[in-house]
């Protein structure tokens, strides 16, 4: 992780970067418009879904039957120079036969459609290459099988994997043809590998296409669907950001907002991959190297692809209403490109009803695209609106359980508290009236220090309560240690509390979870004879995960669902589940999404 800092104004801007290993190439001509497609994606990501993989092997193994039946019912049109076939011939096809086989049966036991990769492409062009050969090279009528090969590549794989399979198609052709006979029509072979290469370059930018606007059709899913009001507005963004990041395989995502001018800019980036956004906020002065552009203009540039190569430098702006992007002097952006250590960026405006801001990702290594830039815009315009209503959700939230915070905090005092205070007194009363060598003076002690320690947590609850204080992860850590050792020093109850390092938990959730603990530690001490427990918290996989576990000196216990937690963990969208096998150990487990 490297940081770089812009001083302007006796202000510092600081953008933390992630670098990623990845090759330093320029943007392919199918890559105009698909951000990308060099990265290695899944084929979940890629949308590859079971019925398309089974047409795909289907259509294999017909195929490899057609051509077998080829062979068999009319050798003498192979191109053959003998009219006849070779042992090899049906060594080839059937062995291919086999192969389109073993693939299906395959598949139908794998749950991932996509499971093989992109190297079952690559085999079946070997075999593709040894059909041309085995069945005269210039003359073979199987040189056509090329194009399947090139079509399920590009469709499932996009451009780049189209193209390097198109090329690959052409080159074996030309080595099959060349191998297969010295008698070669040159003319005949420049034909095909042309037809080859410019129909197999069609098929992958095409396939590129469809690819790309698969994934920016479920990049505009996940963006619709990734808000919930009860984590606010700051993790929404965090959220949007890393995925925009991840989706354009970009260095950082940085957000420039503020919802009116007497406000400072928040500026939230995105570098680190799988780590956390960060939030800092800048005054005018310090803003004004990202606020260079025209408020609603779109913004595309990417550096040349060669000292040598001055003119392939782009640096393009678009206005609302143009239809063509005009030139922009690159010394208007040399500023920020030095402040973003940038090769490649795009920017778009936010669109907000009330406030101003602009979104730019950032790439050190590839070449964006005017296209990118358009559609950075098309998810600013989807993503955006939604915000701004989350924010003014959060705002009438806020209002109303400000005024129930007072409303609950007079109620505690009332009904609560004071009755405490009361039994302190009395308590008290009694202890004043036995001498200190007393039996049970001790025991009273002992109870008055509770209940002193006790009321003195419900008056802090309470002024909690009433101001709304919010908890970050190193209070919540240290508010559940502090209850775990009274309930030691209390119980005799030995609790652990186990975090990861880089526990994230926001600050709505923080109170929650400390309730979820708490209450947790008392159905340890209510319910059970442990005397010591394990309470451990981690993230995994977008969730929150909650362990409380403690020991079954008594054995395996009976089947059980803890009424109060599970209401708190349905109220959160979260999900409990119970392990009464482990021998010695009752757990029960919290996964609450963040």
């Amino acid at each position: 992780m490297r940081r770089l800092s812009c001083v302007r104004n006796n202000y510092r801007i600081a953008i933390p970067f992630s670098l990623r290993v990845c090759r330093n190439r320029p943007r392919r001509p199918g890559d105009a418009v698909v951000t990308g497609q060099s990265s290695r994606p899944t084929a979940a990501r890629m949308g590859g879904d079971a019925l398309g993989a089974s047409m795909v092997f289907v259509m294999r193994l017909v195929l490899a039957l057609t051509a077998i039946l080829t062979l068999f019912v009319a050798p003498g049109d192979l191109g053959n120079q003998d009219g006849t076939h070779s042992p090899l011939s049906w060594v080839i096809f059937g062995g291919y036969l086999l192969h389109s086989l073993t693939l299906l049966l395959a598949a139908r036991r794998h749950r991932t459609p996509f499971w093989h990769g992109k190297l079952v492409y690559w085999i079946d062009l070997g075999w593709y290459a040894l059909m041309v050969y085995s069945t005269g090279g210039n003359n073979s009528f199987f040189f056509p099988f090329f194009f399947f090969v090139i079509l399920t590549a590009s469709f499932q794989w996009g451009f780049d994997e189209g193209a390097r399979i198109t090329l690959g198609a052409t080159a074996a052709l030309t080595a099959a043809t060349w191998l297969a006979g010295t008698h070669i029509n040159h003319g005949h072979l420049l034909l095909r590998t042309a037809f080859v290469l410019a129909l197999g370059y069609m098929i992958a930018y095409w396939g590129g296409m469809g690819v790309a606007q698969r994934r920016r059709l479920q990049l505009l899913r996940d963006a619709s669907q990734l808000s919930n009001p009860r984590f606010g507005v700051d993790q929404t963004i965090s959220t949007m950001l890393q995925q925009t990041r991840d989706f354009y395989h970009a260095s950082n995502c940085v957000l420039l907002m503020r919802d009116n001018p007497d406000e400072l800019w928040q500026l939230h980036s995105s570098g680190a991959s799988g780590g956390r956004s960060s939030l800092s906020r800048l005054p005018e002065g310090a803003a004004a190297p990202l606020l260079v552009f025209e408020p609603q203009a779109l913004v595309q540039y990417a550096t040349a692809l060669h000292p040598r190569l001055p003119h392939s430098l782009e640096s393009r702006t678009k206005a609302p209403g143009e239809a063509r992007w005009q030139a922009m002097p690159p010394q208007q952006v040399e500023q920020l490109i030095d402040l973003l250590d940038a090769s490649s960026f795009v920017s778009a405006p936010l669109p907000l009803r009330k406030g101003e801001g602009r979104i730019y990702v950032v790439s050190d290594h590839l070449r964006f695209s005017r296209g990118d830039a358009v559609f950075l815009q098309q998810l600013a315009a989807q993503v955006f609106p939604v915000i701004e209503n989350i924010l003014l959700l959060d705002r009438l939230a806020s209002d109303a359980a400000f005024r129930e915070r007072q409303k609950i905090a007079r109620d505690l005092h009332d009904t609560t508290i004071q009755p405490y205070i009361g039994l302190r007194h009395g308590i008290a009363a009694v202890r004043q009236s036995l001498q200190s060598d007393h039996q049970v003076a001790a025991e009273l002690d002992k109870l008055l220090d509770m209940t002193t320690q006790v009321i003195g947590d419900m008056r802090q609850f309470a002024r909690s309560v009433r101001q709304g204080a919010s908890q970050t992860d190193a209070e919540l850590l240290i508010a559940l240690r502090r209850q775990a050792q009274q309930v030691r020093e209390f119980y005799d109850i030995q609790i652990t509390i186990q975090a990861e390092a880089g526990l994230s938990i926001s600050d709505r959730l923080a109170a929650e979870v400390f309730q979820i603990v708490n209450e947790g530690m008392h159905n340890i001490r209510k319910h059970t004879r442990a005397r010591t427990g394990l309470i451990s918290l981690s993230n995994a996989d977008g969730q929150l995960r909650i362990r409380i576990e403690n020991e079954s000196p008594e054995g395996p216990s009976a089947p059980f669902l803890p009424g109060s937690l599970a209401e708190r963990s349905t109220a959160l969208g979260g999900t409990i589940a119970i392990d009464c096998d482990t021998p010695g150990i009752t757990a029960v487990s919290i996964a609450i999404p963040v």
